[in-house]
């Protein structure tokens, strides 16, 4: 989590990528044509929208703002079997972590709509939001202190 938060500190996706799920994972759980390019020009290309929306949400404190935790619902995990979502493997998924942060003495805090559980380690796989309504980033359910999960369903 802290390479996403450096990520959303300072705009930079590839900053980010440590604790995004990996493309070699995400080319064994999909049961779709070219999942390399799914990836790239779907997945990581959203995590980049989301990243830059939730970088604007810091504002002028980005570089100052500090990660005080991320908060995972473990009630809200669930299995997600294979066939669901375009899925041709299993695995575990839990929507609705937030990340809490502080800038100077106020603290705020925004969703990560799903991660992912890849050989025991917990992934971001959409960031913003897992369906979005148009190609423009989503911070999700941005809260001044550390707001509420709430669950939710897979794709």
């Amino acid at each position: 989590m802290a390479a996403l938060w450096q990520g959303i500190r300072t705009n930079s996706v590839a900053a980010a990528m440590p604790a995004f799920f990996p493309e070699g994972a995400y080319a064994q759980v999909k049961a779709i044509a070219n999942p390399g390019a799914d990836y790239a020009n779907r997945l990581v290309h959203e995590l980049g929208l989301d990243i830059a929306a939730a970088h604007g949400q810091l504002g002028a404190g980005s570089s100052s703002a500090q990660l005080i935790g991320v908060q995972v619902p473990g009630g809200y995990a669930h299995w997600v079997s294979p066939g669901t979502c375009s899925n041709g493997v299993g695995y575990y998924e839990v929507p609705n972590a937030r990340v809490v942060y502080r800038e100077g003495s106020q603290t705020s805090s925004f969703g990560i709509a799903s991660m992912i559980s890849w050989r025991g380690v917990w992934y971001v796989v959409h960031l913003g939001a897992v369906v979005r309504p148009s190609d423009a980033g989503v911070v999700d359910d941005p809260a001044s202190g550390s707001g509420a999960s709430a669950p939710s369903s897979t794709c």
